[in-house]
Parts: C-alpha cells; sequence; structure tokens
C-alpha cells in the first residue's frame, strides 16, 4: 500500500544539548518511530547525538546509518582539503539516504542541538527536502542550556544579542562585538586566544563566561579570565551577558 505523499520520510532531529531530560516529546516520538537512526560522527567512533539518544532508544544495529566525516578538525575548513572531501560526502550521504527514502522508510538525522543552527544537517536538507517531504523538529540549543547552567540571562530590556562564529577573523570578531549588547561565540577550539584578544579589543573581556559542555558531564563554567588559552573541545562557547533595562 503506498503511503500518502505527505508522510514525511526525512526528519532533522535536535535533540538538545546534551542531557537527555531536555529532548522534546517530538523528538522521542520519531526516536522510537523511525525505520532509520543516522547520525554524524568522527571515524571509528559513535557520534555524540547517537549518546543522547541512548536514553530513549539503545543500541539498534538494523536502524543505524552512522555518517562518518571523512575529514573534521585535522584540516583547516578554508582549505580544499577540508571543503572538498566534506562537499563530497554530503553528496554521498544524501543519496545513501535518498535511497532508503526511496524504499518508504523514514530516515531521523539526530542532531546535538538545533538542526538549523550551524547544523551538519542543513547540508543534507539542501539536498534532499525538495525530493521527499521532510520535517525539521527544533531542539533546545546549546547556548540556551550553558546561558541557563551559567545563571546568567542573556539579553535584557533591549539589548541586542549577536551570534558569532569564533572562526572569523580577529578584527570583523572584535567590529562586530563592539557594535552589540550581547553575544554568544561559538565554535571556539583553537580559535580561543583570537576570540579572547577579539572580546578584549571590544572591551567585554571582563563580562565573558566560558562554558564547556552546557548540560553534560563534565560540565566545566568559569570566567573566561580563568580559563587558559590550550585549544577548546567542540561543545564549549562564550557567553557575553547584556547589560540593559531591568525592570
Amino acid at each position: 500500500m503506498t503511503e500518502p505523499a505527505s508522510r514525511p520520510l526525512l526528519f532533522g532531529v535536535g535533540l538538545g544539548p546534551g542531557d537527555p531530560a531536555y529532548m522534546t516529546v517530538r523528538a522521542r516520538e520519531i526516536l522510537l518511530s523511525a525505520d532509520r537512526l543516522a547520525h554524524f560522527c568522527k571515524r571509528g567512533r559513535r557520534g555524540n547525538a547517537r549518546s543522547t539518544a541512548d536514553a530513549v532508544i539503545g543500541p539498534d544495529p538494523a536502524r543505524e546509518i552512522a555518517m562518518a566525516y571523512p575529514v573534521t578538525t585535522e584540516v583547516p575548513v578554508d582549505e580544499d582539503g577540508y571543503s572538498g572531501p566534506i562537499a563530497a560526502f554530503y553528496d554521498e550521504t544524501a543519496e545513501a539516504l535518498a535511497a532508503e527514502m526511496a524504499q518508504g522508510r523514514s530516515v531521523a538525522v539526530i542532531c546535538d542541538g538545533d538542526p538549523f543552527l550551524y547544523g551538519s544537517f542543513m547540508h543534507l536538507w539542501r539536498r534532499l527536502a525538495h525530493r521527499f517531504p521532510t520535517e525539521v523538529v527544533p531542539g533546545v540549543t546549546a547556548m540556551a542550556g550553558a546561558w541557563a547552567q551559567a545563571g546568567a540571562p542573556i539579553s535584557w530590556g533591549d539589548d541586542v544579542m549577536t551570534v558569532l562564529p569564533g572562526t572569523l577573523p580577529e578584527a570583523e570578531l572584535a567590529r562586530r562585538l563592539a557594535d552589540t549588547d550581547a553575544a554568544v561565540v561559538m565554535k571556539l577550539g583553537r580559535n580561543l586566544p583570537k576570540v579572547r584578544r577579539a572580546l578584549a579589543l571590544a572591551g567585554l573581556a571582563e563580562r565573558a563566561i566560558y562554558v564547556e559542555r552546557a548540560t553534560m558531564a563534565g560540565q566545566v563554567v568559569c570566567r573566561l579570565a580563568e580559563r587558559g588559552d590550550a585549544e577548546a573541545p567542540y561543545f564549549s562557547l562564550i557567553l557575553v551577558p547584556g547589560e540593559g533595562r531591568r525592570l
């Protein structure tokens, strides 16, 4: 029997910042019902989103599709050695998922945070959403988990908040930071020293809060001034709370 065309076959499922308690009801429903569970990961490792999903569905090899990146942080993102292999990876992965959906199977791509905020899922969505009925399930973002755990209200009154990738050039980071009331800086990694300098240039270093692995085991919350310049892990960001109107 043919399923209605309106039935979603592709799901982008945000699982939240890491603690399964922050997963939405809709995300849990899809984890339990989808024919295939696809997750991004490093070669030879289990993806963090898949580990988060363990709270709902344990290992299930018959349903799982591991999507292993060919490169990650070992190659700068602005070099051909990164963009070429990664683009080919998204092309090949999209076709593999399309083959599943062409057979009428639903595929849930599970994601950390929210699928549409700096998420790898977006690259699959761009290749597949016009071909198959698609549903995107929003998730609690890493930044929301971070400011809640830090006890740091991020925007007050008319504060303008800016979300910045730490991969931007230092001068551009400093310019944008100086022109906002509150900020979140993501994608730290080896960019942490550069981001620290940009915050200092913008006069925001004293307000900056460093959060690592928000809501997860091993969480770290501290003033940025207390954090050294060693490379930051993937699950880390910096908050600059606003100082706007209090009532």
